[in-house]
């Protein structure tokens, strides 16, 4: 079997379509196409079902794919390092949402990046779990971390830690709002009143942390719009300390911020909301030793930080 048809195969099984894979792979589509027919005539069975959008593996292509795609990783790394060249960089790249990525994940990783982690080079970058996830599918990525859990067996995940969420706000708000005993019954009825006039502050118009705190906690929505939007956590945060208005944030994120009193707490639910984050890889790259031990780095680091 041609190893130059097993890797178009395999590039269109992570793509999800022709059209992207011949992108990946400097290639035109016919010519993926042209390739992709001709493994099929050799195997006499069908690989893909061709749709409307992309294509879907039939399952002896995802059975192709789950048995090929490791070695053919693996001889892509030799190709680019050298089989006995144990000085190169061998590079990881990482995806994740910004703010835990470049917070929790780059401090954790860059241990590995000395001597004692054997000369790892280390590339990130940011994106949505849609986003991270697709590109770790098409190969983009060797390992992605999502808080969403990915479906089907081309993407393998690990429970990497849950974070908690907590509404916050400037000393002067939580003075405005009203006492403890107050917020105290505003749990109990299970609404919030005592916040609909305060001022929200987001990272999309769509409010989801906030929106995510009301229905978990007060089992309702909030009533106010996102008054400042700004597309990262941390500028969330800079903007809650600076008297914005509310916000829902991960711990981690504020717990500084909350030790210094540069924000408060606004509210101490019994079960605080929490959301999980995933380690993701593709099915079959934990064979690949650099893959491997980062994963493996990373789940320990973690432990620390639930």
């Amino acid at each position: 079997m041609d190893l130059a048809l097993l890797r178009t195969f395999v590039t269109v099984h992570r793509a999800g379509s022709f059209t992207r894979a011949a992108a990946l792979l400097g290639l035109s589509q016919p010519a993926v196409t042209s390739q992709i027919r001709t493994l099929e005539r050799q195997l006499g069975r069908p690989l893909f079902l061709r749709q409307a959008r992309g294509v879907t593996p039939t399952t002896i292509g995802d059975e192709l794919a789950h048995k090929a795609a490791p070695h053919l990783d693996a001889l892509v790394e030799i190709t680019e390092t050298g089989p006995d060249d144990e000085s190169s960089l061998r590079t990881l790249h990482l995806a994740g949402p910004p703010e835990f990525t470049a917070e929790r994940a780059l401090p954790a990783l860059t241990e590995l990046t000395g001597e004692d982690g054997q000369g790892y080079a280390l590339r990130a970058s940011f994106g949505n779990a849609e986003e991270t996830l697709e590109g770790l599918a098409a190969g983009h990525h060797d390992l992605a971390i999502s808080t969403a859990r990915p479906r089907g067996a081309l993407l393998t995940a690990s429970t990497l830690c849950d974070e908690e969420h907590v509404l916050v706000a400037a000393p002067s708000w939580a003075g405005q709002i009203g006492s403890g005993e107050a917020l105290e019954t505003v749990r109990e009825v299970k609404r919030a009143p005592a916040f609909e006039n305060v001022p929200v502050i987001e990272v999309h118009e769509s409010l989801p942390f906030v929106s995510r705190y009301w229905a978990s906690v007060f089992d309702s929505r909030p009533a106010a719009p996102g008054t400042v939007v700004v597309p990262d956590l941390r500028a969330v945060l800079a903007c809650a300390i600076a008297g914005a208005g509310l916000a829902v944030l991960p711990r981690y994120l504020c717990a500084a911020a909350l030790e210094r009193g540069d924000v408060v707490a606004l509210h101490e639910p019994t079960v605080p909301p929490l959301r999980t984050y995933f380690l993701v890889v593709r099915t079959g790259t934990l064979a690949m030793p650099h893959i491997a031990r980062a994963h493996e780095w990373l789940l320990r680091a973690a432990a620390d930080w639930c």
